[in-house]
């Protein structure tokens, strides 16, 4: 997929997110990258053969007081490559990017990883029950064409 269609759906997912929580988002960057660096990896304790999707830079909300405010804005990281290679198909892709920006969002609202796993835990029961299936990244339907980079 071109970067510019993934950067389209990374700010439908941002849009998608409920109004209270984007209002509070201010000095935040949303950057696309093709994936992860060595030392990104490295500094996560990240074994060979493991990647990363996204990952959130800054300063939490909860950790900011009004004498050291963040100098540089915050920023978000969404990995291409990595989130192309878990879809099986375009809706698989949407997906895992609104999956990832909820992830990483949660995080600059000061949500441990056990938190947003809950979180997303949840979102996929729902999903599952709305639906009558599983979750959307679980399965490819017919008429998906696979995602390619």
């Amino acid at each position: 997929m071109r970067r510019s269609e993934f950067e389209v759906l990374v700010e439908d997912a941002l849009r998608g997110l409920p109004e209270m929580f984007r209002e509070k988002m201010e000095n935040i960057l949303t950057e696309v990258r093709d994936r992860p660096t060595v030392a990104m990896l490295a500094d996560l304790g990240l074994e060979p053969g493991e990647t990363l999707l996204g990952l959130y830079q800054g300063v939490p909300l909860p950790a900011r007081t009004a004498e050291e405010p963040p100098l540089l804005p915050d920023r978000i990281l969404l990995f291409q490559e990595p989130i192309e290679q878990s879809a099986r198909s375009r809706a698989d892709l949407v997906w895992s990017i609104q999956d990832t920006v909820i992830h990483e969002v949660g995080h600059f609202f000061g949500l441990s990883d056990e938190v947003m796993g809950e979180i997303e835990r949840e979102r996929e029961r729902r999903l599952e029950r709305g639906r009558g299936r599983g979750p959307v990244r679980r399965g490819r339907g017919p008429s998906d064409p696979p995602v390619g980079n």
